[in-house]
């Protein structure tokens, strides 16, 4: 297989209800990373798009083809991926399997979503699409159902009384929005106090308000290219040099797992293998925190901390810049925002800007590797990749 790099990025402001649609937000995203490569849109030779509501949010199916014809790379093959909110990382593992096959030199890989427009009855349903629809769903199960019940599964097995975990999930919506509030791009740019995530509305007991992401409308976008193309285009290439993916059934088929999501640990691993390295080595990490309790479960599944020490880490301040490993410098899901089509390549976007030390106020000084880790429904899909500085 040969190497494969990062050539450009893109991505849009994450907001609520934008005006845009999909195809215009990754048509922008896309013609961002077009330009930061150097390209031309006639160079992309194949599109590869995350998109999993476009159908309910918009009525609009093949998103992907009316993108390659807006940015002018016109009759070439364009392919969907549907992963719930794993959808571009999974068009992302593939887009980077097409380069190092050999097949193209040159693809596009991004990712849209306008759900916020839905508004959150609407969104809320559809989001529950990605749990089993003929045993779960039916009982009115949503993804903050569970969350919620993950996480007082979680206190029951790790013996952490349950408001001591709430302070610790608390304290990592504390730290996204820290960083989310320096993030131009991000939807939510205001911090928050422990006061104000445990004095926020309950949601789905025992998840609160400031535990859950929200509904969000964005796109991104990222060009991948061959080692010997990325060579001529750029003098900070940014390599691919894992990626993994693995599936799981409903949450009853993964109980003698749960709360560890057997799914992520297999993704990552995969992950790992391939780049020869492991969670010492990772940097700085983007990982898929749509609840708080969401990251101290997958903090712990890619490897990062024990099982059931994660929340002891974060109050120890041991996930923020500066610390033993940087989470979600962007503002994760839960402050930049959560369109689920674009949540994959926002990641792979935020870790490439980290690499070539690009983010200002939240840069993680001397990052060498990052990480990506996307969750689709309640463990139906995970994707890893892990990148590294190329100079």
């Amino acid at each position: 297989m040969r190497k494969v790099a990062v050539l450009g990025v893109g991505m849009t402001k994450f907001s609520g209800k934008q005006t845009k649609t999909a195809v215009e937000l990754l048509a922008e995203a896309a013609m961002d990373a077009i330009n930061e490569s150097n390209l031309k849109p006639k160079d992309i030779q194949a599109l590869f798009v995350g998109n999993g509501l476009g159908d309910f949010s918009e009525g609009q199916m093949q998103p992907q083809a009316f993108v390659a014809d807006y940015i002018g790379a016109f009759n070439i093959p364009a392919n969907r991926y549907e992963n719930a909110c794993a959808s571009s990382s999974a068009a992302f593992r593939d887009a980077f399997m097409w380069v190092a096959s050999g097949f193209y030199d040159i693809v596009l890989v991004g990712g849209a979503e306008t759900a916020a427009k839905m508004g959150t009855p609407l969104a809320t349903r559809t989001f529950a699409m990605g749990s089993d629809s003929r045993y779960e769903s039916p009982c009115g199960l949503t993804f903050p159902g569970v969350f919620g019940l993950l996480t007082h599964l979680y206190s029951k097995k790790y013996g952490i009384p349950l408001e001591k975990l709430k302070q610790q999930m608390a304290q990592v919506s504390i730290n996204s929005h820290y960083y989310g509030a320096r993030n131009a791009k991000a939807h939510f740019r205001k911090e928050i106090t422990m006061d104000d995530a445990m004095n926020s509305a309950m949601v789905s007991q025992p998840l609160q308000l400031y535990d859950c992401c929200p509904f969000s409308d964005g796109g991104s976008a990222v060009i991948l290219a061959s080692e010997e193309k990325a060579k001529k285009l750029t003098n900070k290439p940014v390599y691919v040099v894992g990626v993994g993916q693995a599936s799981a059934g409903n949450l009853m088929s993964q109980k003698d797992y749960l709360p560890r999501i057997r799914s992520r640990e297999l993704a990552s691993k995969q992950a790992y293998d391939m780049a020869k390295l492991g969670p010492k080595d990772i940097d700085v990490i983007e990982l898929h925190d749509c609840f708080s309790i969401a990251t101290i479960i997958a903090l712990e599944s890619v490897g990062i901390f024990e099982y059931g020490k994660s929340g002891e880490a974060v109050m120890k301040g041991e996930t923020k810049i500066g610390g033993k490993i940087a989470v979600n410098p962007s503002g994760g899901l839960k402050a930049k925002g959560h369109p689920i089509g674009a949540t994959g390549t926002a990641q792979v976007y935020e870790i490439v800007k980290q690499l070539r030390g690009e983010c200002g106020e939240r840069q993680v000084e001397g990052a060498k590797v990052g990480m990506t880790d996307t969750l689709g429904g309640d463990g139906g899909t995970i994707c890893n990749a892990i990148l590294q500085r190329g100079w």
